[in-house]
């Protein structure tokens, strides 16, 4: 069976796949992108809790195809889900998500540093 599944049961994950995700980081975002082509934005669900960013939904099946014997296959479908930690501060209220081209890009709009005035004492 592996020689069939080659490398993917690293995204395979109980009864969910897990699509790749590439986060990286801009001079005012932190960026997620997942791999997620032939699933529609219907299909779709962000969320946000407070660190942890999860995106989940459901490739189908496409149908209409007539398989008669099956060779060869690495294409997950039905439900997904992928969790990443992010331990940059950003602003939850702004997030936002987009689908283009079998890419969902989620951004993260960091939250300003604060500076913090020191007090000085008259006796100093």
């Amino acid at each position: 069976m592996a020689e069939l599944v080659g490398e993917f049961p690293d995204r395979l994950r109980g009864d969910r796949w897990q699509p790749a995700i590439d986060v990286f980081e801009t001079e005012n975002e932190v960026v997620m992108r997942a791999e997620i082509s032939g699933v529609r934005g219907e299909d779709l669900r962000v969320s946000v809790d407070g660190d942890l960013i999860r995106i989940s939904g459901a490739r189908s099946v496409p149908g209409g195809s007539g398989v008669q014997r099956l060779h060869q296959m690495e294409i997950a479908f039905g439900p997904f889900e992928r969790t990443v930690r992010v331990r940059i501060p950003f602003d939850r209220d702004r997030v936002s998500a987009h689908l283009e081209d079998g890419f969902l890009e989620v951004r993260l709009p960091k939250r300003p540093r604060r500076q913090i005035a020191v007090e000085r004492s008259e006796d100093t």
